[in-house]
């Protein structure tokens, strides 16, 4: 090691020596651009919409990328007091496939910004 000025310590910016701290062209400036595309990903989801069927389109379910269930369609013919269980499983089974799905557009969206990758606090 050469006499001289000391050095700076591990991860300390070396004066005079970009510290990443400006300009906005740096990693922070790429991860705060990432995460206003990503807020703006995520309030277009709610204009997004799955639509699930289920029981030969008996009971229709349509909820858009906030999973929050937009409308719940029954077909007449099939509301019978005989059929009630067969009904509420169609309902639960429908729920359950409109959540998965707008999970999975979620998901979609979010990684074709971030090329994939699990951003812990970002997703």
């Amino acid at each position: 090691m050469s006499k001289g000025k000391p050095r700076p310590a591990f991860g300390m910016p070396r004066p005079g020596g970009g510290g990443g701290g400006g300009g906005g062209g740096g990693m922070m400036g790429q991860l705060q651009k990432l995460q206003e595309e990503m807020a703006k990903t995520q309030e277009r989801l709610g204009d997004e919409t799955v639509e699930v069927t289920v029981g030969g389109g008996a009971v229709k379910m349509v909820m858009n990328g906030h999973q929050k269930l937009l409308s719940v369609t029954i077909l007449p013919d099939v509301l019978s007091p005989d059929d009630v269980e067969m009904i509420q499983d169609m309902i639960l089974a429908a729920v359950n496939e409109a959540v998965e799905r707008s999970q999975g557009l979620a998901a979609d969206k979010m990684s074709a910004l971030t090329g994939g990758l699990k951003i812990p606090g970002l997703m």
